[in-house]
C-alpha cells in the first residue's frame, strides 16, 4: 500500500480488493504503532475518519469515482476545520475549535476524502525545524536524532514514514519544500493565489501558500487538480481556470530550457548537496533538456526583505489573539494587563521574536525605511525572475544548501536557523511556484531535495519535468524501519 499512488488505490477500490475503511485502520493502526517515536499528529480524528470512509465506501459501491474519494489525508493544523480543534501548534489557540472549514478543507470534503487527524507544525508556521511547536518536536523519519524541517515539519513526516496517503502544508519561506526536501518526499507550493487561503490561519498574507505533501509527483497533480482553481472568499485569489495536471504527466522535456541561477551554488554548501544537483542536471540533459546559465542578481538581499515583510504581517496578523474571542485567556487587573498577560502566555519565543520585529519595522520613523524599502526590493526580486524566465522554462535549484540538522542544534541560533530557507524564500517573494522532488542521499543516509522552480501558474511544467526526472531517478520512498506492519 505504501508504494502505491493514489490512482493505483482508487482502482483498487474500484476492484473492490480493498476497501476505504480497511485502509483508513491500515493507517490508524500505523499511526499507533509508530507516531509515539515520531510525533507528528496533534490529535487523532479517528471516529470521525472511520465514518467518512464507510461513507466513502457506500459512494464507490454506488460507482461514484472522485478522485480523492476513501483517501486518508494527515492536515497540517494551521487550517480552519469544523468541529475539530485547530490550535496552529500554539498554547493561546488551545481550545479553539472552528466553526467552519477552509476553503481546500471544504473542498477536499467534496472529494470525500477522509481525514486522519491534525499534523504537528512549527508555532503559527515560524519556523524552519518544527521545534518551535508549543506541543511536541517531531522527528525526520530517516533519522530521529534530527528534524523533520518546518514548518510543515509533521505533514513531510507523516507522508514520509506512511502515516497518511498525503498531507496538506503550507509554504511561507519554504515551508513545504523545505521539510518534503529534509523528509525525502514531494512538496509543492503553486503560484500565489492559485489556492484559496480563505480559513488558513495567516502568518504573513502576501506570502502564504496552500499546498500538497504526497510520496510522488503523481499523487501531487491528483491533490493540486482538487484543491487550485478561483474561489470568491479570497480577495488574493487568480480567476483562471485550473488545466488537469495528471494529463502533463508522462510527456517528454526534449527542448525544455532548464535555467540554473548561478546565485543559488553557493559557498557553505554541503559537498553531497552539490553532487547531487549535478547529477540531476545531468539526468535532464540526458532526456534532451537544453541546461541554461541564469543569474537572478538581487538574491543576496531575499532572506532580509522576507524577514522584514513576513514578520511586519505576522506583528498585525497576530494582533487578533487578544483573550477576548477565542483561545486562551488569562486574567488582569484591567483589559491592558489582561491582554500582555495573555499573550506573555500563550506566544512561544519565536513568534514573540517576530511580533517584536514586525512591529518594530512598522512603527512612525521605521516603516519608510524598513517595509517600504522592502517592498521595493522584493519588487527587483520579482523582475529578476521574469528577465530569466525569458531565457528558461524551468530553473533547477537546491531546495536546502544541507541535508536535516540535529535537534537542537540551531535552537539558540536564530540567524543560522533563518538562512536554512536562503533558496526558497526568493519565490515566495516573487508569488511563484516550485516544488520540491527526492534527488538522492547523503552519505549519511539523509535525503536531499531537488527544487523546480515555474513561471506562474505553469506549475503543469514543473510537474511534467519532475514526473520524468522521478521516474529516471527512483528515489527510494519509505524508510527500512517503517516498512513493517506485522
Amino acid at each position: 500500500m505504501l508504494e502505491m499512488n493514489i490512482m493505483q488505490t482508487r482502482e483498487l477500490f474500484k476492484r473492490k480488493e480493498i476497501t476505504a475503511v480497511e485502509l483508513t485502520r491500515f493507517y490508524l493502526n500505523r499511526i499507533k504503532r509508530y507516531d509515539g517515536e515520531l510525533q507528528t499528529y496533534l490529535r487523532l480524528t479517528e471516529e470521525q475518519a472511520i465514518e467518512m470512509a464507510q461513507d466513502a465506501d457506500r459512494r464507490i459501491a454506488k460507482g461514484e469515482d472522485r478522485q480523492l474519494l476513501g483517501i486518508p489525508f494527515g492536515m497540517k493544523d494551521i487550517f480552519c476545520t469544523k468541529g475539530i480543534e485547530t490550535t496552529c501548534a500554539s498554547q493561546i489557540l488551545k481550545g479553539f475549535v472552528p466553526p467552519y472549514d477552509a476553503t481546500v478543507v471544504k473542498k477536499l470534503k467534496e472529494e470525500h476524502f477522509v481525514h486522519l487527524g491534525k499534523l504537528n507544525m512549527d508555532e503559527f508556521a515560524m519556523g524552519s525545524s518544527t521545534e518551535n511547536s508549543s506541543f511536541q518536536t517531531t522527528k525526520n523519519p530517516w533519522d530521529l536524532t534530527r528534524i523533520p524541517g518546518g514548518s510543515s515539519g509533521g505533514s513531510a513526516s507523516a507522508v514520509a514514514a506512511g502515516l497518511c496517503a498525503a498531507s496538506l502544508g503550507t509554504d511561507t519561506g519554504g515551508s513545504i519544500r523545505q521539510p518534503a526536501g529534509l523528509c525525502g518526499v514531494v512538496g509543492m507550493k503553486p503560484t500565489y493565489g492559485r489556492v484559496s487561503r480563505y480559513g488558513l490561519i495567516a502568518f504573513a498574507s502576501s506570502l502564504d501558500q496552500i499546498g500538497p505533501i504526497t510520496r510522488s509527483v503523481t499523487d501531487c497533480a491528483v491533490v493540486l487538480n482538487a484543491i487550485a482553481g478561483y474561489d470568491p472568499m479570497d480577495s488574493t485569489s487568480i480567476p483562471q481556470p485550473v488545466p488537469n495536471y495528471v494529463e502533463y504527466l508522462g510527456r517528454d522535456i526534449k527542448g525544455m530550457k532548464v535555467g540554473i541561477p548561478k546565485e543559488y551554488f553557493i559557498e557553505g554548501m554541503e559537498q553531497d548537496v552539490k553532487k547531487a544537483m549535478e547529477d540531476a542536471i545531468l539526468l535532464f540533459e540526458k532526456n534532451g533538456a537544453v541546461v541554461v546559465d541564469i543569474t537572478l542578481p538581487h538574491t543576496e538581499y531575499a532572506v532580509a526583505t522576507y524577514y522584514i515583510i513576513c514578520t511586519a504581517e505576522a506583528s498585525s496578523n497576530l494582533a487578533r489573539y487578544d483573550g477576548v474571542k477565542y483561545g486562551l485567556r488569562a486574567e488582569g487587573k484591567d483589559i491592558i494587563d489582561m491582554y500582555k498577560k495573555t499573550r506573555l502566555k500563550g506566544f512561544g519565543r519565536e513568534v514573540k521574536r517576530r511580533i517584536i520585529l514586525g512591529t518594530y519595522v512598522l512603527s512612525s520613523g521605521y516603516y519608510e525605511a524598513y517595509y517600504r524599502k522592502a517592498g521595493k526590493v522584493r519588487t527587483l526580486i520579482r523582475r529578476d525572475f521574469d528577465e530569466a524566465f525569458q531565457e528558461c522554462d524551468i530553473m533547477v535549484t537546491p531546495v536546502s544548501p544541507t541535508t536535516a540538522f540535529r535537534i537542537g542544534e540551531k535552537v539558540e541560533d536564530p540567524l543560522t536557523m533563518y538562512l536554512s530557507d536562503i533558496f526558497t524564500i526568493p519565490i515566495n517573494l516573487a508569488g511563484l511556484p516550485a516544488m520540491s522532488i527526492p534527488c538522492g542521499f547523503d552519505s549519511a543516509g539523509l535525503p536531499i531535495g531537488l527544487q523546480i522552480i515555474g513561471r506562474p501558474l505553469d506549475e503543469a511544467r514543473m510537474l511534467q519535468a519532475a514526473y520524468v526526472f522521478e521516474t529516471e531517478k527512483n528515489v527510494k520512498k519509505i524508510p527500512d524501519r517503517f516498512k513493517t506492519d506485522d
